[in-house]
């Protein structure tokens, strides 16, 4: 069973497949790598290098009472790539797994990253609040996306242009 132990303690279970470049997937609450055993298959018959881990409190990961938020999970994140030595990574986060890529992002940067792919994610705040004051306004949030709900109902592909719903 391979697994890292991270800063503080926390041992880390993982799976890596293959060779190739590196696709890292990231799960939901309240699931495991398990849950990305198909996906993984199909990019190792293709040729990639796949890669889960259960996250903490998951799966076969310690079970532990603690740490059980974004920024420890983003930086249990890093602990793996590092250790994996990953380079030019693709990451796909699900649910929490998506939150978890984007914070990873916005702590440890992107120079191990190629590509991140967000699905159903649950990143952090992006709404300008009083307690994230940096945040964006929500006026301009709601409308932009009014407007790209408006601009792009009727848009049926076949163009090769491929469009955007990420507008944070």
């Amino acid at each position: 069973m391979s697994t890292i132990k991270t800063e503080d303690g926390v041992e880390i279970f993982y799976k890596d497949w293959g060779k190739g470049q590196p696709i890292v997937f990231s799960h939901g609450w309240p699931l495991s790598s398990d849950d990305w055993d198909a996906q993984m298959l199909f990019f190792l018959q293709h040729g990639y290098r796949v890669i889960a881990h259960d996250r903490r409190g998951h799966g076969r990961s310690s079970q532990v009472s603690d740490g059980h938020d974004i920024d420890h999970y983003a930086d249990d994140l890093a602990a793996l790539t590092a250790h994996l030595d990953l380079t030019s990574a693709i990451h796909v986060g699900h649910s929490t797994g998506g939150g978890e890529v984007a914070r990873y992002l916005a702590r440890h940067g992107e120079s191990r990253v190629s590509k991140a792919v967000l699905i159903s994610a649950v990143p952090p705040l992006m709404v300008k609040t009083p307690a994230n004051p940096l945040g964006l306004p929500e006026k301009w949030h709601f409308e932009d996306l009014h407007g790209f709900s408006a601009r792009d109902a009727n848009h049926t592909g076949g163009d090769d242009q491929c469009r955007s719903v990420g507008v944070f």
